[in-house]
Formats: structure tokens, C-alpha cells, sequence
């Protein structure tokens, strides 16, 4: 009986090997399987157990059996599946977990695991101000395309905003984009072909890793410091596995409300230079700082440094817009490329976030929301002591609070747990590439605001020793 059960599991491996391959597109439709013989080599099985699953699959239309020739993948591809490519992880850490529960939450749900800020936080008021104004304009701004590199007025204010952080950068150098998201996945396709390297910090924002499993890039992490990646490390990936890109936050840092610091980031800047290296700076959260932390892209002035940014953190995630800064010559590159994957760009929303900055009212609403922030920050952190949670680091600016848990226990169960309550929490593993963060949660301050959510994070603490005393 327990040979059967061994030799279904080992038939399941194989058809699993199969399916993330095709998942991830490393086979394609019409490609020849590898033998019978040389897979069950490379997978240490027998030669039966491969003949078994090749028959499951072929029975179940994905691939084909040609007579004197062997197994090709079926002429009808399976639809790119993400989370099938790169290792097999718990559904718990996986890049798109937390990302689907804060989505797909109820509005009664809470979502300390998730990356903005309340709807009463925002500035609502501006908003509809700029929302009342744009329904007074010309039709134009309400019905055209936009320009390739966008709205024309909001990318000046976008590089006087960029010098105030000691980045020169002329409105020609700048492209809006629909997001930040968007304008990383633009650079993707712009710089990366598939199987290269790209380094990125562990832990670092989840969805780097997403995005780069679908432009079938191969990730490598380097570990963050309080003051930015570990140099002997970074200098020791970089000579080892030469990466064609670089995608980090310098100010505050997303999961760990780090920031770079001078020298730390003047030494990675020598390492890149020594390396042919690229370097994507990701400033979303540049608003939420009380003084302004160094910028890669101010010491390179936009030579390999790319500088991107988004308003969706501090205006509204409803009205998606973001940028990027970067030398002259990749800009017009990157025009191209908007135009063939976007066409024009979303001038009315453009239109709404210029509006809103104008505003006088933005800033003081910014001031106060730093403030807001700041004490939640303190609150947060205390509260999190009390239950035995440590802060890696006590951050300067920013929503987010990285607590170690109490030895022994692992946070994707007790994101397991929370969830039952209709909380969701973000489980450290999400943003660690080499799953060493398993102890850790990240917490969003501004959404911590509810007692339940100490209460339910006490009791799936408390349950979990249980839990490993019964196994």
C-alpha cells in the first residue's frame, strides 16, 4: 500500500515538472519533451513513472504523443500561470497572496498587511475640488489621448518635486505612466530579454518578484541593512551572477522603512559603474519623508540610475499615475515603447493629480498626514511590543513596521489564522526571495488602527505553540 502511495506521489512530481514548465513558458507549444529516459535521469525515478504521468498528460490534452518521435507540448498552450514559475511555495508566501486577500477584502475587513493608506486618510476634499474643476474644461482634456510623454505642465512640477531631492532632470526626461507599477513593468520590457539577471533586495516590495517572474527574468537578492544592501554581498552577487538590472527603494525602504544612507549608497553606485550594472530606483513613498534621505539617481544624475515614482500612495489609488526619470536617450526608447503598449497616455488623470498638486491644500494635508503617520508609528510599535514583537529598526518616515515574532513561530501560519478573522496580515516570507524571513510580518500602521487586530494577532500567537506540541 505504501509503495502505491509513494509511486503516485513520485508520477504527480513529474506531471507537476511538466506543468510548471510549460507555465513559465521555458516549454512552449510544439517543443519536444525531454526523453523518457533523461527525464527520469534528471529526476532520479524510474523510467515506469515517467511513461505513467507522460500518459496522464497526454490523456488530458497537454501534450502529444508522436509515434517514433516522442512527446511534444500540445499546439494549444496553457495561459502563462505566474505562480507556477519559480520554486513551489506555500500559498501563504506566495508574491500574490497578500496582494489577492487586501484586493478581494471586504470593506469590513482588516488589512494591516496591505500596502496604502485608508480612504479617510487621503485627501479627499482636493480631490473633489480637481474632480469639480476637470468637469468645467475643454472637451479635450476630457475625451483625447494624451501625449506620448504626458501631460505637459504636470511633468514640470514632477522635476521641480525631483530638485528638492537633488535630482536634475529636465521635463523632457520625464514620461508619465500610469503607475509605478506600470512604469517598472515598461523598464522591464524596455531593458530585460528573458533569463536575465536582475537583482533586487531581500526582503524587498513583493510585487518586484511578480513582475519579474513574468518577463522571465532570473532574481537575485542581496540583503538589506539598516543602511541599504549589505556591500560585500552586493559586490559578491555581482561578480558571481553579473546582473543586468538592480530595482531597489532608497528612502524609505518597503517592507523595512530603512533608508539609504551617503555612503552606502555612493559604494553601490562605484560597484555599478565597476559592473555595467542599471539601477532602478523606486520612490513611491518620497512624500511621506520628514527630511529628505539621499537619492541614487541625485549622486548618478541619471546616467545608469533610473528614478521612478507614483501618486497612488498619497492621492488615490482610484486615479493611477506615476512617472519616469531617466537620461534622454532611453526616454525616447521608452516612447516607443508606450506608444506600442499603451498607445496614449491617461491624460485625464494626469489633468486630476495636477490639480490636486497645485492645490495649496496638499501640502499642509502631506504635513499632517506625516504627523498622523509618526504617532500611529509610536502606538503601533508599543502595541506590537506588548505581544512580544520586536521592529527591526524603529523607522523615520513612512507606514511601515517590520516586527520580528517571538522564536518558533512562523508568520505565514499566523497569517493563516488572522485570515480566518477577516484579517489580513503580510507574512514575511512574501518578501524574502531566499524565505528567510519567516519570522517577520510587515505592518501597516495607518491600517492598525483597530483593536481586533491585537486581539486576533494574540490569540493565533498563543494557538500556534499548541499547534507544534500536537504534531
Amino acid at each position: 500500500m505504501l509503495d502505491d502511495v509513494q509511486n503516485g506521489t513520485r508520477i504527480a512530481t513529474v506531471i507537476a515538472t511538466i506543468r510548471q514548465r510549460i507555465a513559465g513558458r521555458s516549454l512552449t507549444a510544439g517543443d519536444k519533451l525531454p526523453s523518457i529516459r533523461a527525464l527520469a535521469r534528471s529526476l532520479q525515478l524510474s523510467t515506469s513513472t515517467v511513461v505513467e504521468a507522460y500518459d496522464r498528460l497526454a490523456a488530458e490534452g497537454v501534450i502529444q504523443a508522436r509515434a517514433g518521435s516522442g512527446f511534444y507540448v500540445a499546439s494549444q498552450a496553457a495561459p502563462l500561470a505566474l505562480s507556477e514559475i519559480g520554486p513551489k511555495l506555500d500559498r501563504a508566501v506566495d508574491p500574490f497572496w497578500v496582494s489577492r486577500q487586501s484586493l478581494e477584502a471586504a470593506n469590513a475587513d482588516l488589512k494591516p498587511g496591505c500596502g496604502w493608506l485608508p480612504p479617510s486618510w487621503l485627501p479627499d476634499d482636493g480631490m473633489r475640488r480637481a474632480l469639480r474643476t476637470l468637469s468645467r474644461t475643454e472637451g479635450a482634456s476630457l475625451a483625447d489621448y494624451g501625449t506620448p510623454l504626458g501631460l505637459p505642465p504636470l511633468r514640470q512640477l514632477i522635476a521641480r518635486r525631483m530638485g528638492e531631492h537633488g535630482i536634475d532632470a529636465s521635463p523632457d526626461q520625464i514620461m508619465l505612466t500610469e503607475s509605478g507599477t506600470q512604469a517598472l513593468d515598461l523598464l522591464c520590457r524596455f531593458l530585460l530579454e528573458p533569463g536575465d539577471t536582475v537583482l533586487v533586495d531581500d526582503p524587498c516590495y513583493f510585487n518586484f518578484h511578480a513582475l519579474l517572474r513574468a518577463h522571465r527574468a532570473h532574481i537575485v537578492s542581496v540583503a538589506y541593512t539598516p543602511s541599504g544592501p549589505d556591500i560585500e554581498q552586493f559586490a559578491t552577487v555581482l561578480s558571481e551572477h553579473k546582473p543586468r538590472l538592480y530595482i531597489t527603494n532608497s528612502a524609505i525602504h518597503n517592507p523595512t522603512g530603512a533608508v539609504l544612507s551617503p555612503v552606502t549608497a555612493h559604494r553601490v553606485l562605484k560597484l555599478a559603474e565597476q559592473a555595467g550594472l542599471t539601477i532602478i530606483e523606486d520612490d513611491i513613498f518620497a512624500d511621506f519623508e520628514h527630511a529628505a534621505a539621499p537619492r541614487l539617481a541625485a549622486f548618478d544624475g541619471l546616467e545608469r540610475v533610473i528614478h521612478i515614482g507614483s501618486f497612488s500612495k498619497t492621492l488615490s489609488a482610484s486615479a493611477r499615475c506615476g512617472f519616469i526619470a531617466a537620461r534622454p536617450d532611453w526616454i525616447e526608447g521608452l516612447t516607443d515603447l508606450k506608444i506600442a503598449t499603451t498607445f496614449g497616455g491617461g491624460r485625464l488623470t494626469a489633468e486630476l493629480v495636477l490639480n490636486v498638486l497645485r492645490d495649496g491644500s496638499y501640502r499642509k494635508h502631506m504635513e499632517g498626514l506625516r504627523l498622523r503617520l509618526s504617532r500611529a508609528m509610536t502606538d503601533v510599535n508599543a502595541r506590537l511590543k506588548n505581544l512580544g514583537l520586536e521592529s527591526w529598526i524603529e523607522p523615520q518616515a513612512g507606514m511601515f513596521l517590520w516586527a520580528r515574532l517571538p522564536d518558533g513561530l512562523d508568520s505565514a501560519e499566523i497569517a493563516r489564522q488572522a485570515l480566518m478573522d477577516n484579517i489580513v496580515l503580510a507574512p514575511g516570507n512574501v518578501f524574502s526571495l531566499s524565505q528567510s524571513a519567516a519570522g517577520f510580518l510587515r505592518f501597516n500602521v495607518s491600517q492598525s488602527q483597530d483593536n481586533r487586530i491585537f486581539e486576533v494577532l494574540r490569540k493565533a500567537m498563543a494557538r500556534k505553540p499548541d499547534m507544534a506540541a500536537a504534531i
